[in-house]
């Protein structure tokens, strides 16, 4: 089965459509009702192999969060070795939000042609793109252009790992384990980008920390030669998740987990259509995006930011990883939550982002401590970091579940795919606008907290409606 394309007859529902008996009446949206199938076997069967298809697909979505964050932990490193100016290092970051510019085509895939053609083209991407950065070439010009290329090519894998989460959760999940399977596969995308900031600086040394015996032209070679090994370990580690996938990823189960997964759902243009049309979506929507790409932009610079509190670099890029790993954590911790707590997204919204909004203030008003007289210590400036991303971070893959309850029967990957398009257009432009402003970015701190407050507003008033759930439920008993 698991090397069987997925075809246009596997993406039918496995049961008939049509309304189940004395339940048209109660539903919420008519799109809702069409999807609900006539006859039901049981509330639905779950296979073991379902575990091991989140971890390749959540192996993938971490290599390609290292692979993307591979140059900036190693910057300075990477301008010796290779020559690379501020500009090349800035675009190198950049390629990742870059790469969802075609972020329309890969839903399209993933939505006619099913989950194991999109992760196999994703992941052959990847292949391709770690294997030209590691192309033996004496030539730094090209040895650039090849490097950048490869960063393109693994931006193009962006959208997959960060939209097919809620898709891969419900066609093999159930019911009480979708939240759980969508924060485990979408949060491991952020914990390789963290990792980067460890994997990075214990292999390649800084260009004051060689051997005080070697000259620069050894020094710079034995940068290099430490560089390429850390690209030659990420080729193969790709070319091994590659070939796991080939060998075994079946496009879905033989029987659907739940009554949702068996459901029919809008065509790709009535998708798109509706969630361009839906203000309830758009603004759930917005309240997603713009914190999320503040505090993107934010953390890309935050060792500037820190600069004037005599915070180094190293200290910098803790409290970014320490952040990340701590949002994965309560991540799936409050994803969890939710599955035994079912239909409580928004509240869990509400607490995350209250908590964001004051820790973004504590922040601020402690770097203004000339005026607020607020003690700026390390500890301080560590806790309101650290927690802010701990509130943003862990909110993704809630925020995933409820665009996904919003707009059902829209498919999962359309919907987060429109989403995490706009969030990370946002966060792109900020970047570019940062590489070019960065002389003063104290008005930046207040960037953050303000955008809080206006997601955490747009929750308070967003209506929620839990209309798969209530499909496998009501269905299902």
């Amino acid at each position: 089965m698991g090397s069987r394309w997925s075809s246009e007859e596997e993406r039918q529902p496995l049961l008939g459509p049509g309304l189940g008996p004395g339940l048209g009446a109660s539903w919420r949206s008519r799109e809702a009702a069409a999807a609900l199938p006539a006859a039901v076997p049981g509330p639905g069967r779950v296979y073991g192999r379902r575990w091991l298809v989140l971890l390749l697909f959540s192996l993938l979505a971490f290599v390609q969060g290292l692979v993307w964050n591979t140059w900036g932990p190693i910057q300075n490193s990477a301008r010796q070795a290779y020559g690379f100016s501020s500009w090349d290092i800035a675009l190198l970051v950049l390629w990742g939000p870059i790469g969802f510019l075609p972020c329309f085509a890969f839903m399209w895939l993933l939505d006619k042609r099913g989950l194991r053609i999109t992760v196999l083209l994703t992941s052959f991407l990847m292949v391709l793109g770690t294997g030209l950065r590691c192309i033996p070439i004496s030539d730094l010009m090209l040895k650039r252009r090849l490097i950048h290329g490869g960063q393109m090519l693994n931006g193009l894998a962006g959208p997959t790992v960060m939209n097919a989460a809620p898709f891969l959760s419900t066609t093999w999940f159930s019911a009480d384990e979708r939240a759980t399977a969508t924060a485990i596969a979408s949060m491991l995308s952020y914990l390789g980008g963290a990792c980067a900031f460890l994997v990075g600086p214990l292999v390649v040394p800084a260009p004051n920390g060689t051997s005080p015996f070697l000259t620069a032209e050894s020094s710079r070679a034995h940068i290099k030669d430490r560089i390429e090994a850390v690209l030659y370990a990420e080729f193969g580690v790709v070319c091994l998740i590659f070939s796991a996938t080939l060998a075994y990823f079946p496009p879905r189960p033989p029987l659907p987990p739940s009554v949702a997964a068996a459901s029919q759902r809008l065509s790709y243009r009535r998708s798109v259509c509706r969630l361009l049309s839906n203000f309830r979506f758009l603004m759930i929507a917005l309240a997603y995006a713009i914190p999320l790409g503040v505090f993107a932009g934010w953390s890309g610079v935050l060792d500037l930011i820190l600069t004037p509190a005599h915070v180094s670099q190293v200290d910098a890029g803790w409290i970014g990883f320490w952040s990340i790993v701590g949002g994965c954590v309560v991540g799936i911790a409050m994803a969890r939550f939710a599955d035994f707590i079912r239909g409580m997204l928004k509240l869990i919204l509400l607490l995350l982002f209250s908590g964001a909004t004051l820790s973004s203030t504590w922040f601020t008003l402690t770097c203004l401590n000339s005026i607020t007289h607020l003690p700026l210590t390390t500890v301080t400036l560590y806790a309101s970091c650290i927690l802010l991303g701990v509130f943003l971070n862990s909110s993704v893959p809630i925020f995933f579940e409820l665009f996904v309850e919003t707009v059902y029967p829209v498919p999962e990957g359309i919907t987060c795919g429109v989403v995490t398009f706009l969030s990370n257009i946002f966060m792109g432009v900020l970047l570019f606008f940062l590489t070019f402003y960065h002389t003063e970015l104290s008005w930046f701190n207040w960037c953050l907290p303000g955008s809080c407050l206006l997601s955490l507003l747009l929750i308070l008033c967003f209506r929620e409606s839990y209309d798969r759930l209530y499909l496998d439920v009501v269905v299902s008993v």
